[in-house]
């Protein structure tokens, strides 16, 4: 008798996969529940990407979503948690091809989904960093809230999504494609997700708060930088909910940095 494992692989692979089902009767009955796996995934997707339905059109998302379903089955439970590789897929489907900037759009749908659901975490106490010695401020990592994450994208995918979403086909049509890549940070704060636009040197400066990096590192790459100003800002918004203390090299320069 198969284990129980070997059962579950076998359904899982004749729902979302290939196999074929033993008989017609088996065929029948998993016909019904292929239907309502796949109605409940493509509907997942579609409240996460509501961008790019609008620009697809509900019966090619449906049926490209449905591929994509195929090919990148959930591994988790919980719904809010799938869909994190259909940027990936949209940008290799073929049928697609010819929207070039729908995978950006798709990404940053996924990134605003994300803080939508990230967990809440309360901003750093500023006393702690008041407490701390001047010599110590160059040694700084610093946590970021989970809600918060940092893009760059090719095309201008925010004004694309804000227009789609909003309907508003002036704002569509006076959208330039090649005018560079849009640095983006988004994030959650008490009334909706927000998405902001960046220059490229505060966008870097977020992008390394984001990985961890010490500020020494960053007063390397950036010396002229007003960093200062841009980590008072992010402290002030509520951003950043705790930091930790990083031994840097003997060769580390000051930071510039002051609190």
């Amino acid at each position: 008798m198969p284990a129980l494992l070997e059962l579950q692989q076998a359904l899982h692979a004749q729902i979302l996969g290939d196999a074929p089902p033993a008989d017609a009767a088996s065929a029948s009955r998993l016909a019904i529940h292929r239907n309502t796996v796949l109605a409940t995934l493509v509907n997942a997707l579609r409240l996460s990407f509501p961008a790019v339905q609008r620009v697809v059109g509900a019966e090619f998302f449906e049926g490209g979503t449905r591929e994509f379903i195929r090919r990148h089955p959930p591994t988790s439970p919980c719904l809010n948690d799938y869909g994190a590789g259909l940027p990936a897929f949209l940008a290799a489907f073929e049928p697609a091809s010819t929207l070039v900037y729908l995978a950006d759009v798709a990404r940053l749908e996924w990134a605003v989904n994300c803080a939508l659901h990230a967990d809440d975490a309360p901003r750093l106490d500023l006393a702690q960093l008041a407490a701390l010695e001047q010599a110590a401020v160059s040694r700084l990592r610093f946590a970021m809230h989970p809600a918060v994450s940092v893009l760059r994208l090719e095309y201008p995918a925010d004004a694309i999504w804000r227009a789609v979403l909003e309907q508003d086909d002036a704002a569509m049509a006076a959208i330039d494609l090649a005018a560079g890549p849009v640095y983006l940070l988004v994030e959650r704060d008490a009334d909706a997700v927000q998405v902001r636009r960046l220059n490229a040197a505060r966008w870097q400066f977020a992008a390394r708060l984001c990985a961890g990096d010490p500020l020494y590192t960053m007063v390397q790459q950036a010396p002229d930088a007003d960093l200062s100003a841009w980590l008072a800002e992010h402290l002030a918004c509520g951003r950043i909910t705790g930091f930790q203390l990083h031994q840097p090299p003997a060769h580390a320069p000051p930071t510039g940095v002051t609190r």
